[in-house]
């Protein structure tokens, strides 16, 4: 057993030490946010944030998890979510969705860090989650839109 800070609440798990994080949020707890893609970690979109930072559940063993605060899309919330949102849909950044809750997971993780990232900046933290649909400059420009609108 292992209670969980998710979304800011305790949670109550009985998972196997080994067994990743992700299979446990979409299927013992239903939150079905947090996709499943490669399982391996290379695709990024099981993206969540752990303690602020953007991590792929998938790679997330329960064992690895102690007083952490695990944000998934369900509870993504404050300033930098909200910018971020409305710049999502200001700028139409959504083709098929699929990699948007990652996206936006980590696209928040970087804003918190770094309040006015740089195209490198970005670059560099969107990189891990795989967009197939090529929506890449539409992130970018959705990243700054956010960020210029926090700073307003």
């Amino acid at each position: 057993m292992a209670v969980l800070n998710i979304n800011g609440r305790k949670v109550l798990v009985n998972a196997d030490p080994d067994m990743p994080l992700l299979w446990v949020l979409r299927c013992d707890l239903g939150m079905t946010g947090t996709k499943f893609g490669c399982g391996v970690g290379i695709c990024g979109a099981c993206t969540i944030n752990l303690d602020d930072a953007a991590c792929l559940a998938c790679q997330t063993p329960m064992s690895s998890l102690h007083t952490q605060k695990i944000t998934t899309i369900e509870g993504l919330q404050g300033a930098e979510a909200q910018a971020l949102k409305a710049a999502w849909i200001d700028l139409d950044v959504v083709q098929c969705g699929y990699c948007q809750s990652a996206q936006l997971m980590a696209a928040c993780a970087l804003l918190k860090h770094k309040p006015d990232p740089t195209d490198a900046d970005i670059d560099e933290a969107m990189t891990p989650v795989v967009c197939r649909c090529g929506t890449y400059p539409r992130v970018r420009a959705a990243i700054h839109q956010a960020a210029k609108a926090r700073k307003s």
